[in-house]
């Protein structure tokens, strides 16, 4: 099957087709206007500072043991007959994944949500060795007859409108058109239970992985997730190395975290916890649960004593809900799995700063990110550190990264540097500036590629603060020598 690409290098051109889609930009403002609402309403009644706090201090004590953690993982998953694997990158994970269907003669997997899958381009992967990779989880469902990638972590077809999802049906499975929700909802699952009872494999993401107790954590909604990992005889979980926590009472506050910042649900329908295989005398369950911890390139963000607040990250996509670019622009518009302001800080080190160059720019810095993050990931911090690496200025560990300025623009910057920091040439400059600004160029290439042309106002606020107090006092002299 065909799918719809972008790519982050396209990510200016991209970005101007969907700000000209009235379509796109009403279905996102529509759907993220109420996941905000949705979750300012749900932590109304909460102390959320200190929730994210709590949230944030498990993270990062995770990811201060990850090493040992992801050993302890290990040895309590095979224990508990879970066999692990280890990948270095995608590919790598996608061949442990054929080989393990290879070893069943498998010719259908269905599939749970998981965006690591998504990174791998696992589906693609199956399919060119002669393996049917089926979505189950409806939003992805759709996405795939679709021929599309998600455009949300969580909600991948948040995209399409009703009127859209219902034509999708129509052409790809035959359904009649319809705006009735129920309708569609209920014609998927009778399409999809039909293949969740013959698939040979079923492939899974992680939400949580207790390393304390060897358990594989699955939040979700629609029954899916529980479908793929009993259902088939087979069980794959695939998870990035970060998504290790140390105890088993780590798992609530997470769990209250995502799910009222992702979908402002208190608790979401299912909360699956995986620790074996089948046991004797148990009557559904896999006969083989199997666990590929990926890398690429998450050790390497790990090193990095500032980067590595990224891992923190728990999938909950608040971020995106709340950026001014995301909701304009939607999802695919980045080009990468990961898209919005979460996936402007991972997507370089799992691609390469050198192709994502432009999404660390891709923000206003308006620090609604950081504001809402339930682990609190200073987001804005990292965007600001992975421009400065995009220029070549930063510590140079991020792949890709180095990508120096020309002289010119290496000249003006430091030209406005110095200028920043020497206050009487600043106000000399822009006062000279704002009585010149007849002589603003309409054309600053590139900058005014996609951006009106600044122009300097005739007075500074500064003075304008000045010209008013002296209006004032005078004002207030007159009204004194009139009384």
């Amino acid at each position: 099957m065909s799918v719809q690409t972008f790519t982050p290098r396209e990510f200016h051109r991209q970005a101007h087709d969907a700000l000209g889609n009235p379509q796109i930009r009403a279905n996102f403002r529509k759907a993220m206007d109420g996941l905000m609402t949705k979750r300012r309403d749900v932590f109304s009644d909460w102390d959320l500072e200190t929730l994210r706090e709590l949230g944030a201090n498990i993270r990062l004590r995770a990811l201060a043991k990850l090493p040992d953690l992801l050993e302890q993982l290990e040895a309590n998953c095979e224990a508990n007959g879970i066999r692990v694997h280890w990948a270095e990158d995608g590919e790598e994970a996608c061949r442990i994944i054929r080989g393990i269907c290879e070893t069943h003669d498998a010719k259908s997997v269905i599939k749970g949500k998981s965006m690591v899958s998504e990174e791998m381009h696992l589906n693609a992967h199956l399919e060119e060795a002669g393996i049917e990779a089926l979505e189950s989880d409806l939003g992805e469902y759709l996405v795939q007859l679709n021929e599309q990638t998600p455009s949300h972590i969580i909600m991948p077809a948040i995209h399409l409108n009703t009127d859209e999802i219902s034509e999708i049906l129509h052409d790809k499975t035959g359904t009649e058109r319809s705006r009735d929700v129920d309708y569609m909802t209920a014609a998927a699952r009778a399409q999809l239970r039909e293949r969740f009872m013959a698939a040979d494999v079923g492939v899974s993401g992680v939400n949580f992985a207790v390393a304390e107790t060897g358990t594989l954590c699955l939040v979700e909604n629609e029954g899916n997730g529980r479908m793929t990992t009993t259902v088939p005889p087979v069980h794959i979980a695939v998870t990035g190395i970060e998504k290790v926590v140390e105890h088993l009472r780590d798992v609530p506050p997470l769990y209250a975290l995502l799910t009222r910042s992702a979908t402002g649900q208190h608790v979401t329908t299912y909360f699956n916890m995986i620790s074996s295989p089948r046991k004797e005398g148990e009557h559904d369950g896999p006969k083989e649960v199997h666990l590929v911890l990926v890398d690429s390139g998450r050790s390497r963000i790990y090193q990095d004593d500032e980067l590595l607040d990224t891992l923190r990250c728990i999938r909950c996509g608040a971020c995106m809900n709340h950026c001014p670019v995301y909701t304009r622009v939607g999802g695919h518009t980045y080009g990468t799995t990961y898209p919005g302001p979460i996936g402007s800080i991972l997507s370089p080190h799992l691609m390469g700063l050198e192709d994502t160059k432009d999404l660390p720019t891709a923000s206003s810095l308006c620090g609604a990110c950081g504001e809402v993050c339930p682990v609190k990931i200073p987001i804005p911090d990292l965007l600001v550190r992975l421009r400065r690496e995009s220029v070549g200025e930063g510590r140079g560990n991020v792949a890709g990264a180095g990508v120096k300025r020309t002289r010119k623009e290496a000249a003006a910057w430091k030209g406005f540097e110095w200028m920043a920091t020497h206050p009487g040439v600043w106000r000399s400059g822009t006062a000279l500036a704002g009585k010149l600004q007849a002589l603003m160029p309409a054309k600053l290439a590139p900058w005014t590629d996609y951006r009106t042309a600044p122009k300097p106002a005739r007075a500074s606020l500064h003075a304008l603060v000045k010209q008013h107090r002296r209006r004032r006092q005078a004002d207030g002299s007159d009204g004194e020598n009139r009384s």
